[in-house]
């Protein structure tokens, strides 16, 4: 803000955004009473710690990339975030080893297959996308350290930059990823035996696990999403990330094969980034203006968020957030925002 603007000014400036923003604030409440009465889809029940979720929680989190939250239902409720830990854990490899070592082990193809098939490209016998079971498990091998409990940590470190705070694991879902993850376990030894993961197989599936196990709320999901919005950059906290310039690869992936096999038709009917994840987290970005994080359970039969779903469509067709919009420029959700910053 410019050192000569007044305090009246600045309350000025303040009134005008909390009424440029009020129609968002609103919308949110309102596809929010929309939505919670919904009885469709159903709690993941294949990891039984997961299967004790409430499927009448619901939160919407959007937070902008100057920092402003807007949230309603139960955005401070924690859960474990799952697949959605896929697109980050990437950008660590990315970073740490620089996009072609990377590209030579995971792929960037959709697959149009269930997320835990047991499926490698038939050339390459590469994962086809770091956002499948398999890509995780390869990408989760290529993240570094001496031992073990150093690649954790980077790991954690990491999520805890985008979010803004420190993050833990859930214990009790993290044993029962693991009493339970046989068919992860055959997906690894399969690559093992094509060279894609490395003979550690044991430390890449508990890391993976572990990463699955990550606790987080609607509010991180959106400040991780409006990071990645923000150009890697915490928009609250200031502290960068990920380098900017493996962002447009973490958002790209989660276009295109971000929400399992319905990714074409999110794609195409709301057109933005996304990850979903079965405890029933997604997350969306709009890259330059905001990112998005929704907590519901109750899952469709691909395994995405029931409610989140519908959620993410209504915005999407409300504000014009779709990459492809006639005339997107930001759409007319950023310029709620944009006209009423002060000048710098």
């Amino acid at each position: 803000m410019a050192e000569t603007t007044n305090n009246g000014e600045i309350d000025l400036l303040l009134g005008r955004m909390k009424s440029a923003t009020a129609p968002l604030r609103g919308t949110l409440q309102e596809l929010h009473a929309r939505f919670a009465p919904l009885t469709e889809g159903k709690v993941a029940d294949y990891i039984p710690e997961l299967a004790k979720a409430d499927p009448n929680w619901f939160g919407i989190s959007i937070i902008t990339t100057d920092g402003q939250v807007f949230e309603v239902g139960d955005c401070k409720h924690s859960f474990t975030i799952q697949s959605i830990s896929k697109p980050f854990v990437y950008g660590l490899a990315l970073e740490e080893l620089g996009l072609e070592p990377v590209m030579a082990r995971v792929g960037v193809e959709p697959t149009g297959e269930a997320f835990n098939s047991i499926v490698l490209d038939e050339v390459s016998n590469r994962p086809f996308n770091p956002m499948v079971n398999a890509g995780a498990i390869a990408t989760s091998d290529l993240i570094g350290g001496k031992d073990f409990p150093e690649r954790v940590t980077r790991m954690i470190s990491m999520f805890g930059r985008y979010c803004g705070r420190p993050v833990h694991i859930d214990n009790s879902v993290f044993l029962s990823e693991r009493m339970t993850g046989h068919r992860n376990r055959a997906i690894a030894h399969l690559m093992l035996n094509f060279g894609i993961v490395s003979p550690r197989l044991d430390e890449a599936l508990e890391l993976y696990f572990q990463q699955c196990s990550v606790l987080v709320t609607a509010h991180d999901l959106a400040m991780m999403a409006a990071t990645l919005a923000n150009g890697g950059v915490n928009p609250v906290t200031g502290e960068r990330a990920i380098p900017q310039k493996y962002v447009k690869y973490l958002l790209s992936i989660m276009h295109s094969c971000g929400m399992y096999d319905y990714a074409g038709e999110w794609a195409f009917r709301v057109g933005i980034p996304a990850k979903s994840g079965v405890g029933g987290g997604i997350l969306a970005v709009v890259p330059g203006v905001l990112g998005i994080g929704i907590f519901s359970p109750p899952l469709d039969a691909k395994g995405n968020s029931v409610r989140g779903v519908h959620v993410c469509r209504e915005l999407s067709e409300q504000f014009g957030l779709h990459s492809f919009e006639s005339g997107f420029a930001g759409s007319s959700i950023k310029n709620q925002f944009s006209a009423q910053r002060a000048p710098r």
